[in-house]
């Protein structure tokens, strides 16, 4: 990956280092203890669990915590989330070939695709997530008590976000094939006289 990466012009690399970056952070997402939190503080939750102390707990049923897997839109907010990770790494992984071997650039095109399935994946499972938790008597105590979106949260947002950009730039990238390769003449902005 150095080797054929460091000796592109054009830096292909950057692509797979912003794809392990999206990796990094749908794994802060998916094990972060801080996706939502109460206004008084008492009450914290994450993907997997909601716990009534401060600080979050660890997700035992011995400190009171409550697994969010027991209804259906916690199931399908991670199972959204959890494939959109497993898309993303096979995105990574794919990139390796496409960017070392010049030969299976127009190859790019399925990996954007499969970029913007999983951007759809993590889309609807960080807006399911919240709609649900914070519908009226669900989970709150009081209408006086908001949710406030924590870390873990903006995490996958952050994820969703570069994998946006990712398939954008992949499936733009094939239509520059020539330049990339070095096939085609310099351009000059003016000629001598």
């Amino acid at each position: 990956m150095i080797r054929c990466g460091l000796a592109c012009e054009r830096c292909r690399w950057i692509l797979t280092l912003l794809l392990l970056s999206a990796i990094a952070f749908d794994i802060i997402a998916l094990a972060g203890r801080g996706w939502l939190q109460s206004s008084d503080h008492v009450q914290t939750s994450s993907l997997w669990w909601k716990c009534s102390q401060e600080g979050g707990g660890s997700g035992s049923y011995e400190e009171g915590c409550q697994s969010l897997m027991e209804y259906a839109w916690g199931r399908a907010a991670a199972a959204m989330l959890f494939c959109g990770f497993i898309i993303l790494v096979i995105c990574f992984i794919l990139s390796f070939f496409v960017l070392c071997v010049p030969q299976i650039l127009v190859f790019l095109r399925v990996i954007g695709g499969l970029l913007a399935l999983a951007a759809v994946f993590q889309i609807i499972s960080l807006v399911i997530y919240p709609v649900k938790y914070t519908q009226p008597s669900t989970f709150m105590p009081s209408p006086a008590v908001t949710s406030i979106y924590n870390w873990a949260y903006g995490f996958g947002w952050a994820a969703m976000i570069i994998l946006i950009g990712c398939a954008f730039f992949c499936c733009c990238l094939p239509s520059c094939e020539d330049d990339l390769l070095g096939n085609t003449k310099p351009r000059y902005f003016y000629t001598s006289a």
